[in-house]
């Protein structure tokens, strides 16, 4: 499933790359813009359809990267549908940055929001996911701690000391 930052689409790319991928879901396609539209492009490019509708048959594993941070009302449409559809599929689902339905800040789950078995989230941890019950991991994707301070973000220095994946 991927959303508007294209950060599920650049997880579709990898998961082509070493052979773990069923299908590719985007909810609105015409929306994407910037490096969404750039990877749905490479993933055009590598012969990987991109379809409108959800399928989730044949999946072992849910990739939800519907919405990404930045959600502060609830899910509506056809966006509420698929995560009604994931949440009762009975599958194995990992969140890209957020679960989607969810307010990276305040930790809100609106409704519906995806009951995501793990989620990982990119670059720092978002205060609302510590509010989750389930499993968080942070994920190094090489942003310099240089560049989080330039902007009033502080991080600890030792964040990635025991690797670029760590469970909160």
């Amino acid at each position: 499933m991927a959303g508007g930052d294209g950060d599920g689409l650049a997880a579709a790319r990898h998961l082509h790359r070493w052979g773990r991928l069923s299908s590719v879901c985007c909810v609105d396609k015409a929306r994407l813009r910037g490096p969404a539209a750039e990877e749905l492009e490479a993933l055009g490019k590598l012969g990987v359809e991109v379809v409108d509708n959800l399928q989730l048959d044949g999946a072992d594993v849910i990739v939800d990267a519907i919405f990404g941070t930045g959600l502060s009302r609830p899910p509506e449409g056809k966006f509420a549908a698929w995560i009604t559809a994931i949440n009762e599929s009975g599958k194995t689902v990992i969140a890209v940055d957020v679960p989607s339905g969810l307010d990276a800040d305040s930790g809100v789950a609106y409704a519906p929001c995806v009951r995501a078995n793990t989620t990982i989230t990119l670059g720092l941890p978002k205060p609302g996911l510590l509010k989750l019950s389930e499993p968080v991991f942070v994920a190094d994707i090489g942003v310099p701690f240089e560049a989080y301070a330039a902007v009033g973000v502080a991080v600890p220095a030792d964040l990635f000391a025991k690797g670029e994946l760590v469970q909160l």
